[in-house]
């Protein structure tokens, strides 16, 4: 709503702008006033003057005639005159005061002003202190029971990454998942694919988050078209992974999957279970505080490098935990013959230097190869501890 406009002076009274004359013969009507007094209007006709009181003054005029003075002295008014006119004028008589009681004013009287003098410098001193260093704290003292410090301590990033809890909480139980039925001819089929798979990840890891001591949350599935905006910004058919305030989305496409099935079964096949694991695992990374702690030191990085290799280590985890998970459902998720030989070139060529950009965020083709076999020969987080890795080892 737009502020109102200042009132003009005089707005308030009465009568609008100003006074008429005094001599004016017709006022202006008046202008109500909000809880004002009543005010007379300015510019109409005087109240009459009030009249004199009559017998309310005491005269000097003798009532029987018209001689004027006091009355003489043998007068029997003489006597009122002089009580009115002349009265006897009233003796001081000083009282006199108890010595106790004013030796008790004066100590009195010593306490208030010690008492002031010892709070204005207590007052000024505390004022000099402001003024030599105003982004001081306070000097108030705490309440009873009350405290200053922290009321739990906080896990440095440093440690969140190489010391978390996932790392001890024990291998992936083996489990039975088998590769989903629904083949990438639909939308509809892609993501009913992710939802089955997902589903599946959520029965293996969910007791092994919950033993690390965190909270665990299925992500959000995202089955998005190309162009469209979602949790993660403008998709290019690329899976992706953002740690919204949905608890994490995992975004994924489906038109090219449906492009290359036709001619690219079992390459189809292997990307999309490779893809939703891959996302999959940065999920596992923000349920941990890993994704977090590693965007922190990420932004204290010296240089870019230095930035890159802590891309390069969150990633290579991510992928990890993926094999981690296909480790343990090896005896009913299907990863042998033609898909097993597409899911190792999937691999083998994922290397940020077969990438057409080239950048260096993901990991080679070497350390990808390293860190997955890790994870599906273990099936154990402890083993995906890319933070504590040599520089060589996360190229």
């Amino acid at each position: 709503m737009a502020d109102k406009p200042a009132p003009k002076p005089g707005h308030f009274l009465p009568g609008g702008e100003g006074a008429q004359g005094a001599d004016s013969t017709e006022s202006k009507p008046a202008v109500a006033a909000p809880l004002a007094a009543p005010t007379p209007r300015l510019g109409g006709e005087a109240p009459p003057t009030p009249p004199q009181l009559s017998g309310s003054r005491i005269d000097s005029k003798r009532l029987s005639g018209t001689r004027l003075g006091p009355p003489p002295p043998d007068d029997p008014a003489a006597a009122a005159y002089r009580a009115v006119f002349h009265p006897e004028p009233i003796p001081f008589v000083p009282k006199k005061r108890s010595k106790a009681l004013v030796a008790a004013v004066v100590v009195a009287a010593l306490l208030i002003v010690g008492g002031g003098v010892a709070f204005a410098a207590k007052v000024l001193t505390s004022y000099d202190d402001f003024v030599a260093n105003p982004m001081g704290s306070p000097s108030v003292r705490p309440s009873d029971g009350a405290t200053t410090e922290p009321t739990r301590k906080v896990t440095p990033d440093a440690d969140v990454l190489t010391k978390n809890p996932l790392y001890t909480a024990g291998k992936l139980p083996v489990v039975k998942c088998q590769e989903p039925a629904y083949r990438p001819t639909s939308k509809e089929n892609v993501r009913s694919y992710y939802q089955a798979l997902i589903a599946c990840m959520d029965k293996v890891w969910e007791p092994i988050v919950t033993k690390a001591g965190f909270e665990f949350r299925s992500p959000r599935l995202i089955v998005f078209d190309e162009g469209q905006e979602t949790a993660c910004g403008v998709q290019k058919e690329v899976s992706s992974y953002c740690p919204d305030e949905q608890g994490g989305s995992v975004t994924m496409p489906w038109q090219d999957l449906m492009d290359h099935y036709p001619t690219h079964k079992a390459l189809a096949r292997a990307d999309m279970a490779q893809s939703l694991g891959f996302v999959y695992g940065a999920h596992l990374q923000n349920l941990t505080g890993i994704f977090d702690a590693s965007d922190n030191l990420r932004d204290t990085a010296a240089n870019p490098a230095g930035q890159l290799e802590q891309d390069r280590r969150r990633a290579l985890q991510s992928n990890c935990f993926s094999a981690a998970f296909f480790g343990a459902a090896k005896a009913s998720f299907p990863l042998r013959g033609e898909l097993l030989r597409q899911w190792t070139s999937l691999i083998q060529h994922g290397g940020d230097e077969n990438t057409k950009e080239k950048v260096r965020d993901h990991g080679s083709a070497k350390s990808l190869t390293l860190w997955m076999n890790r994870g599906f020969a273990s099936t154990d987080p402890a083993t995906c501890n890319t933070f504590v890795a040599a520089p060589a080892q996360v190229s």
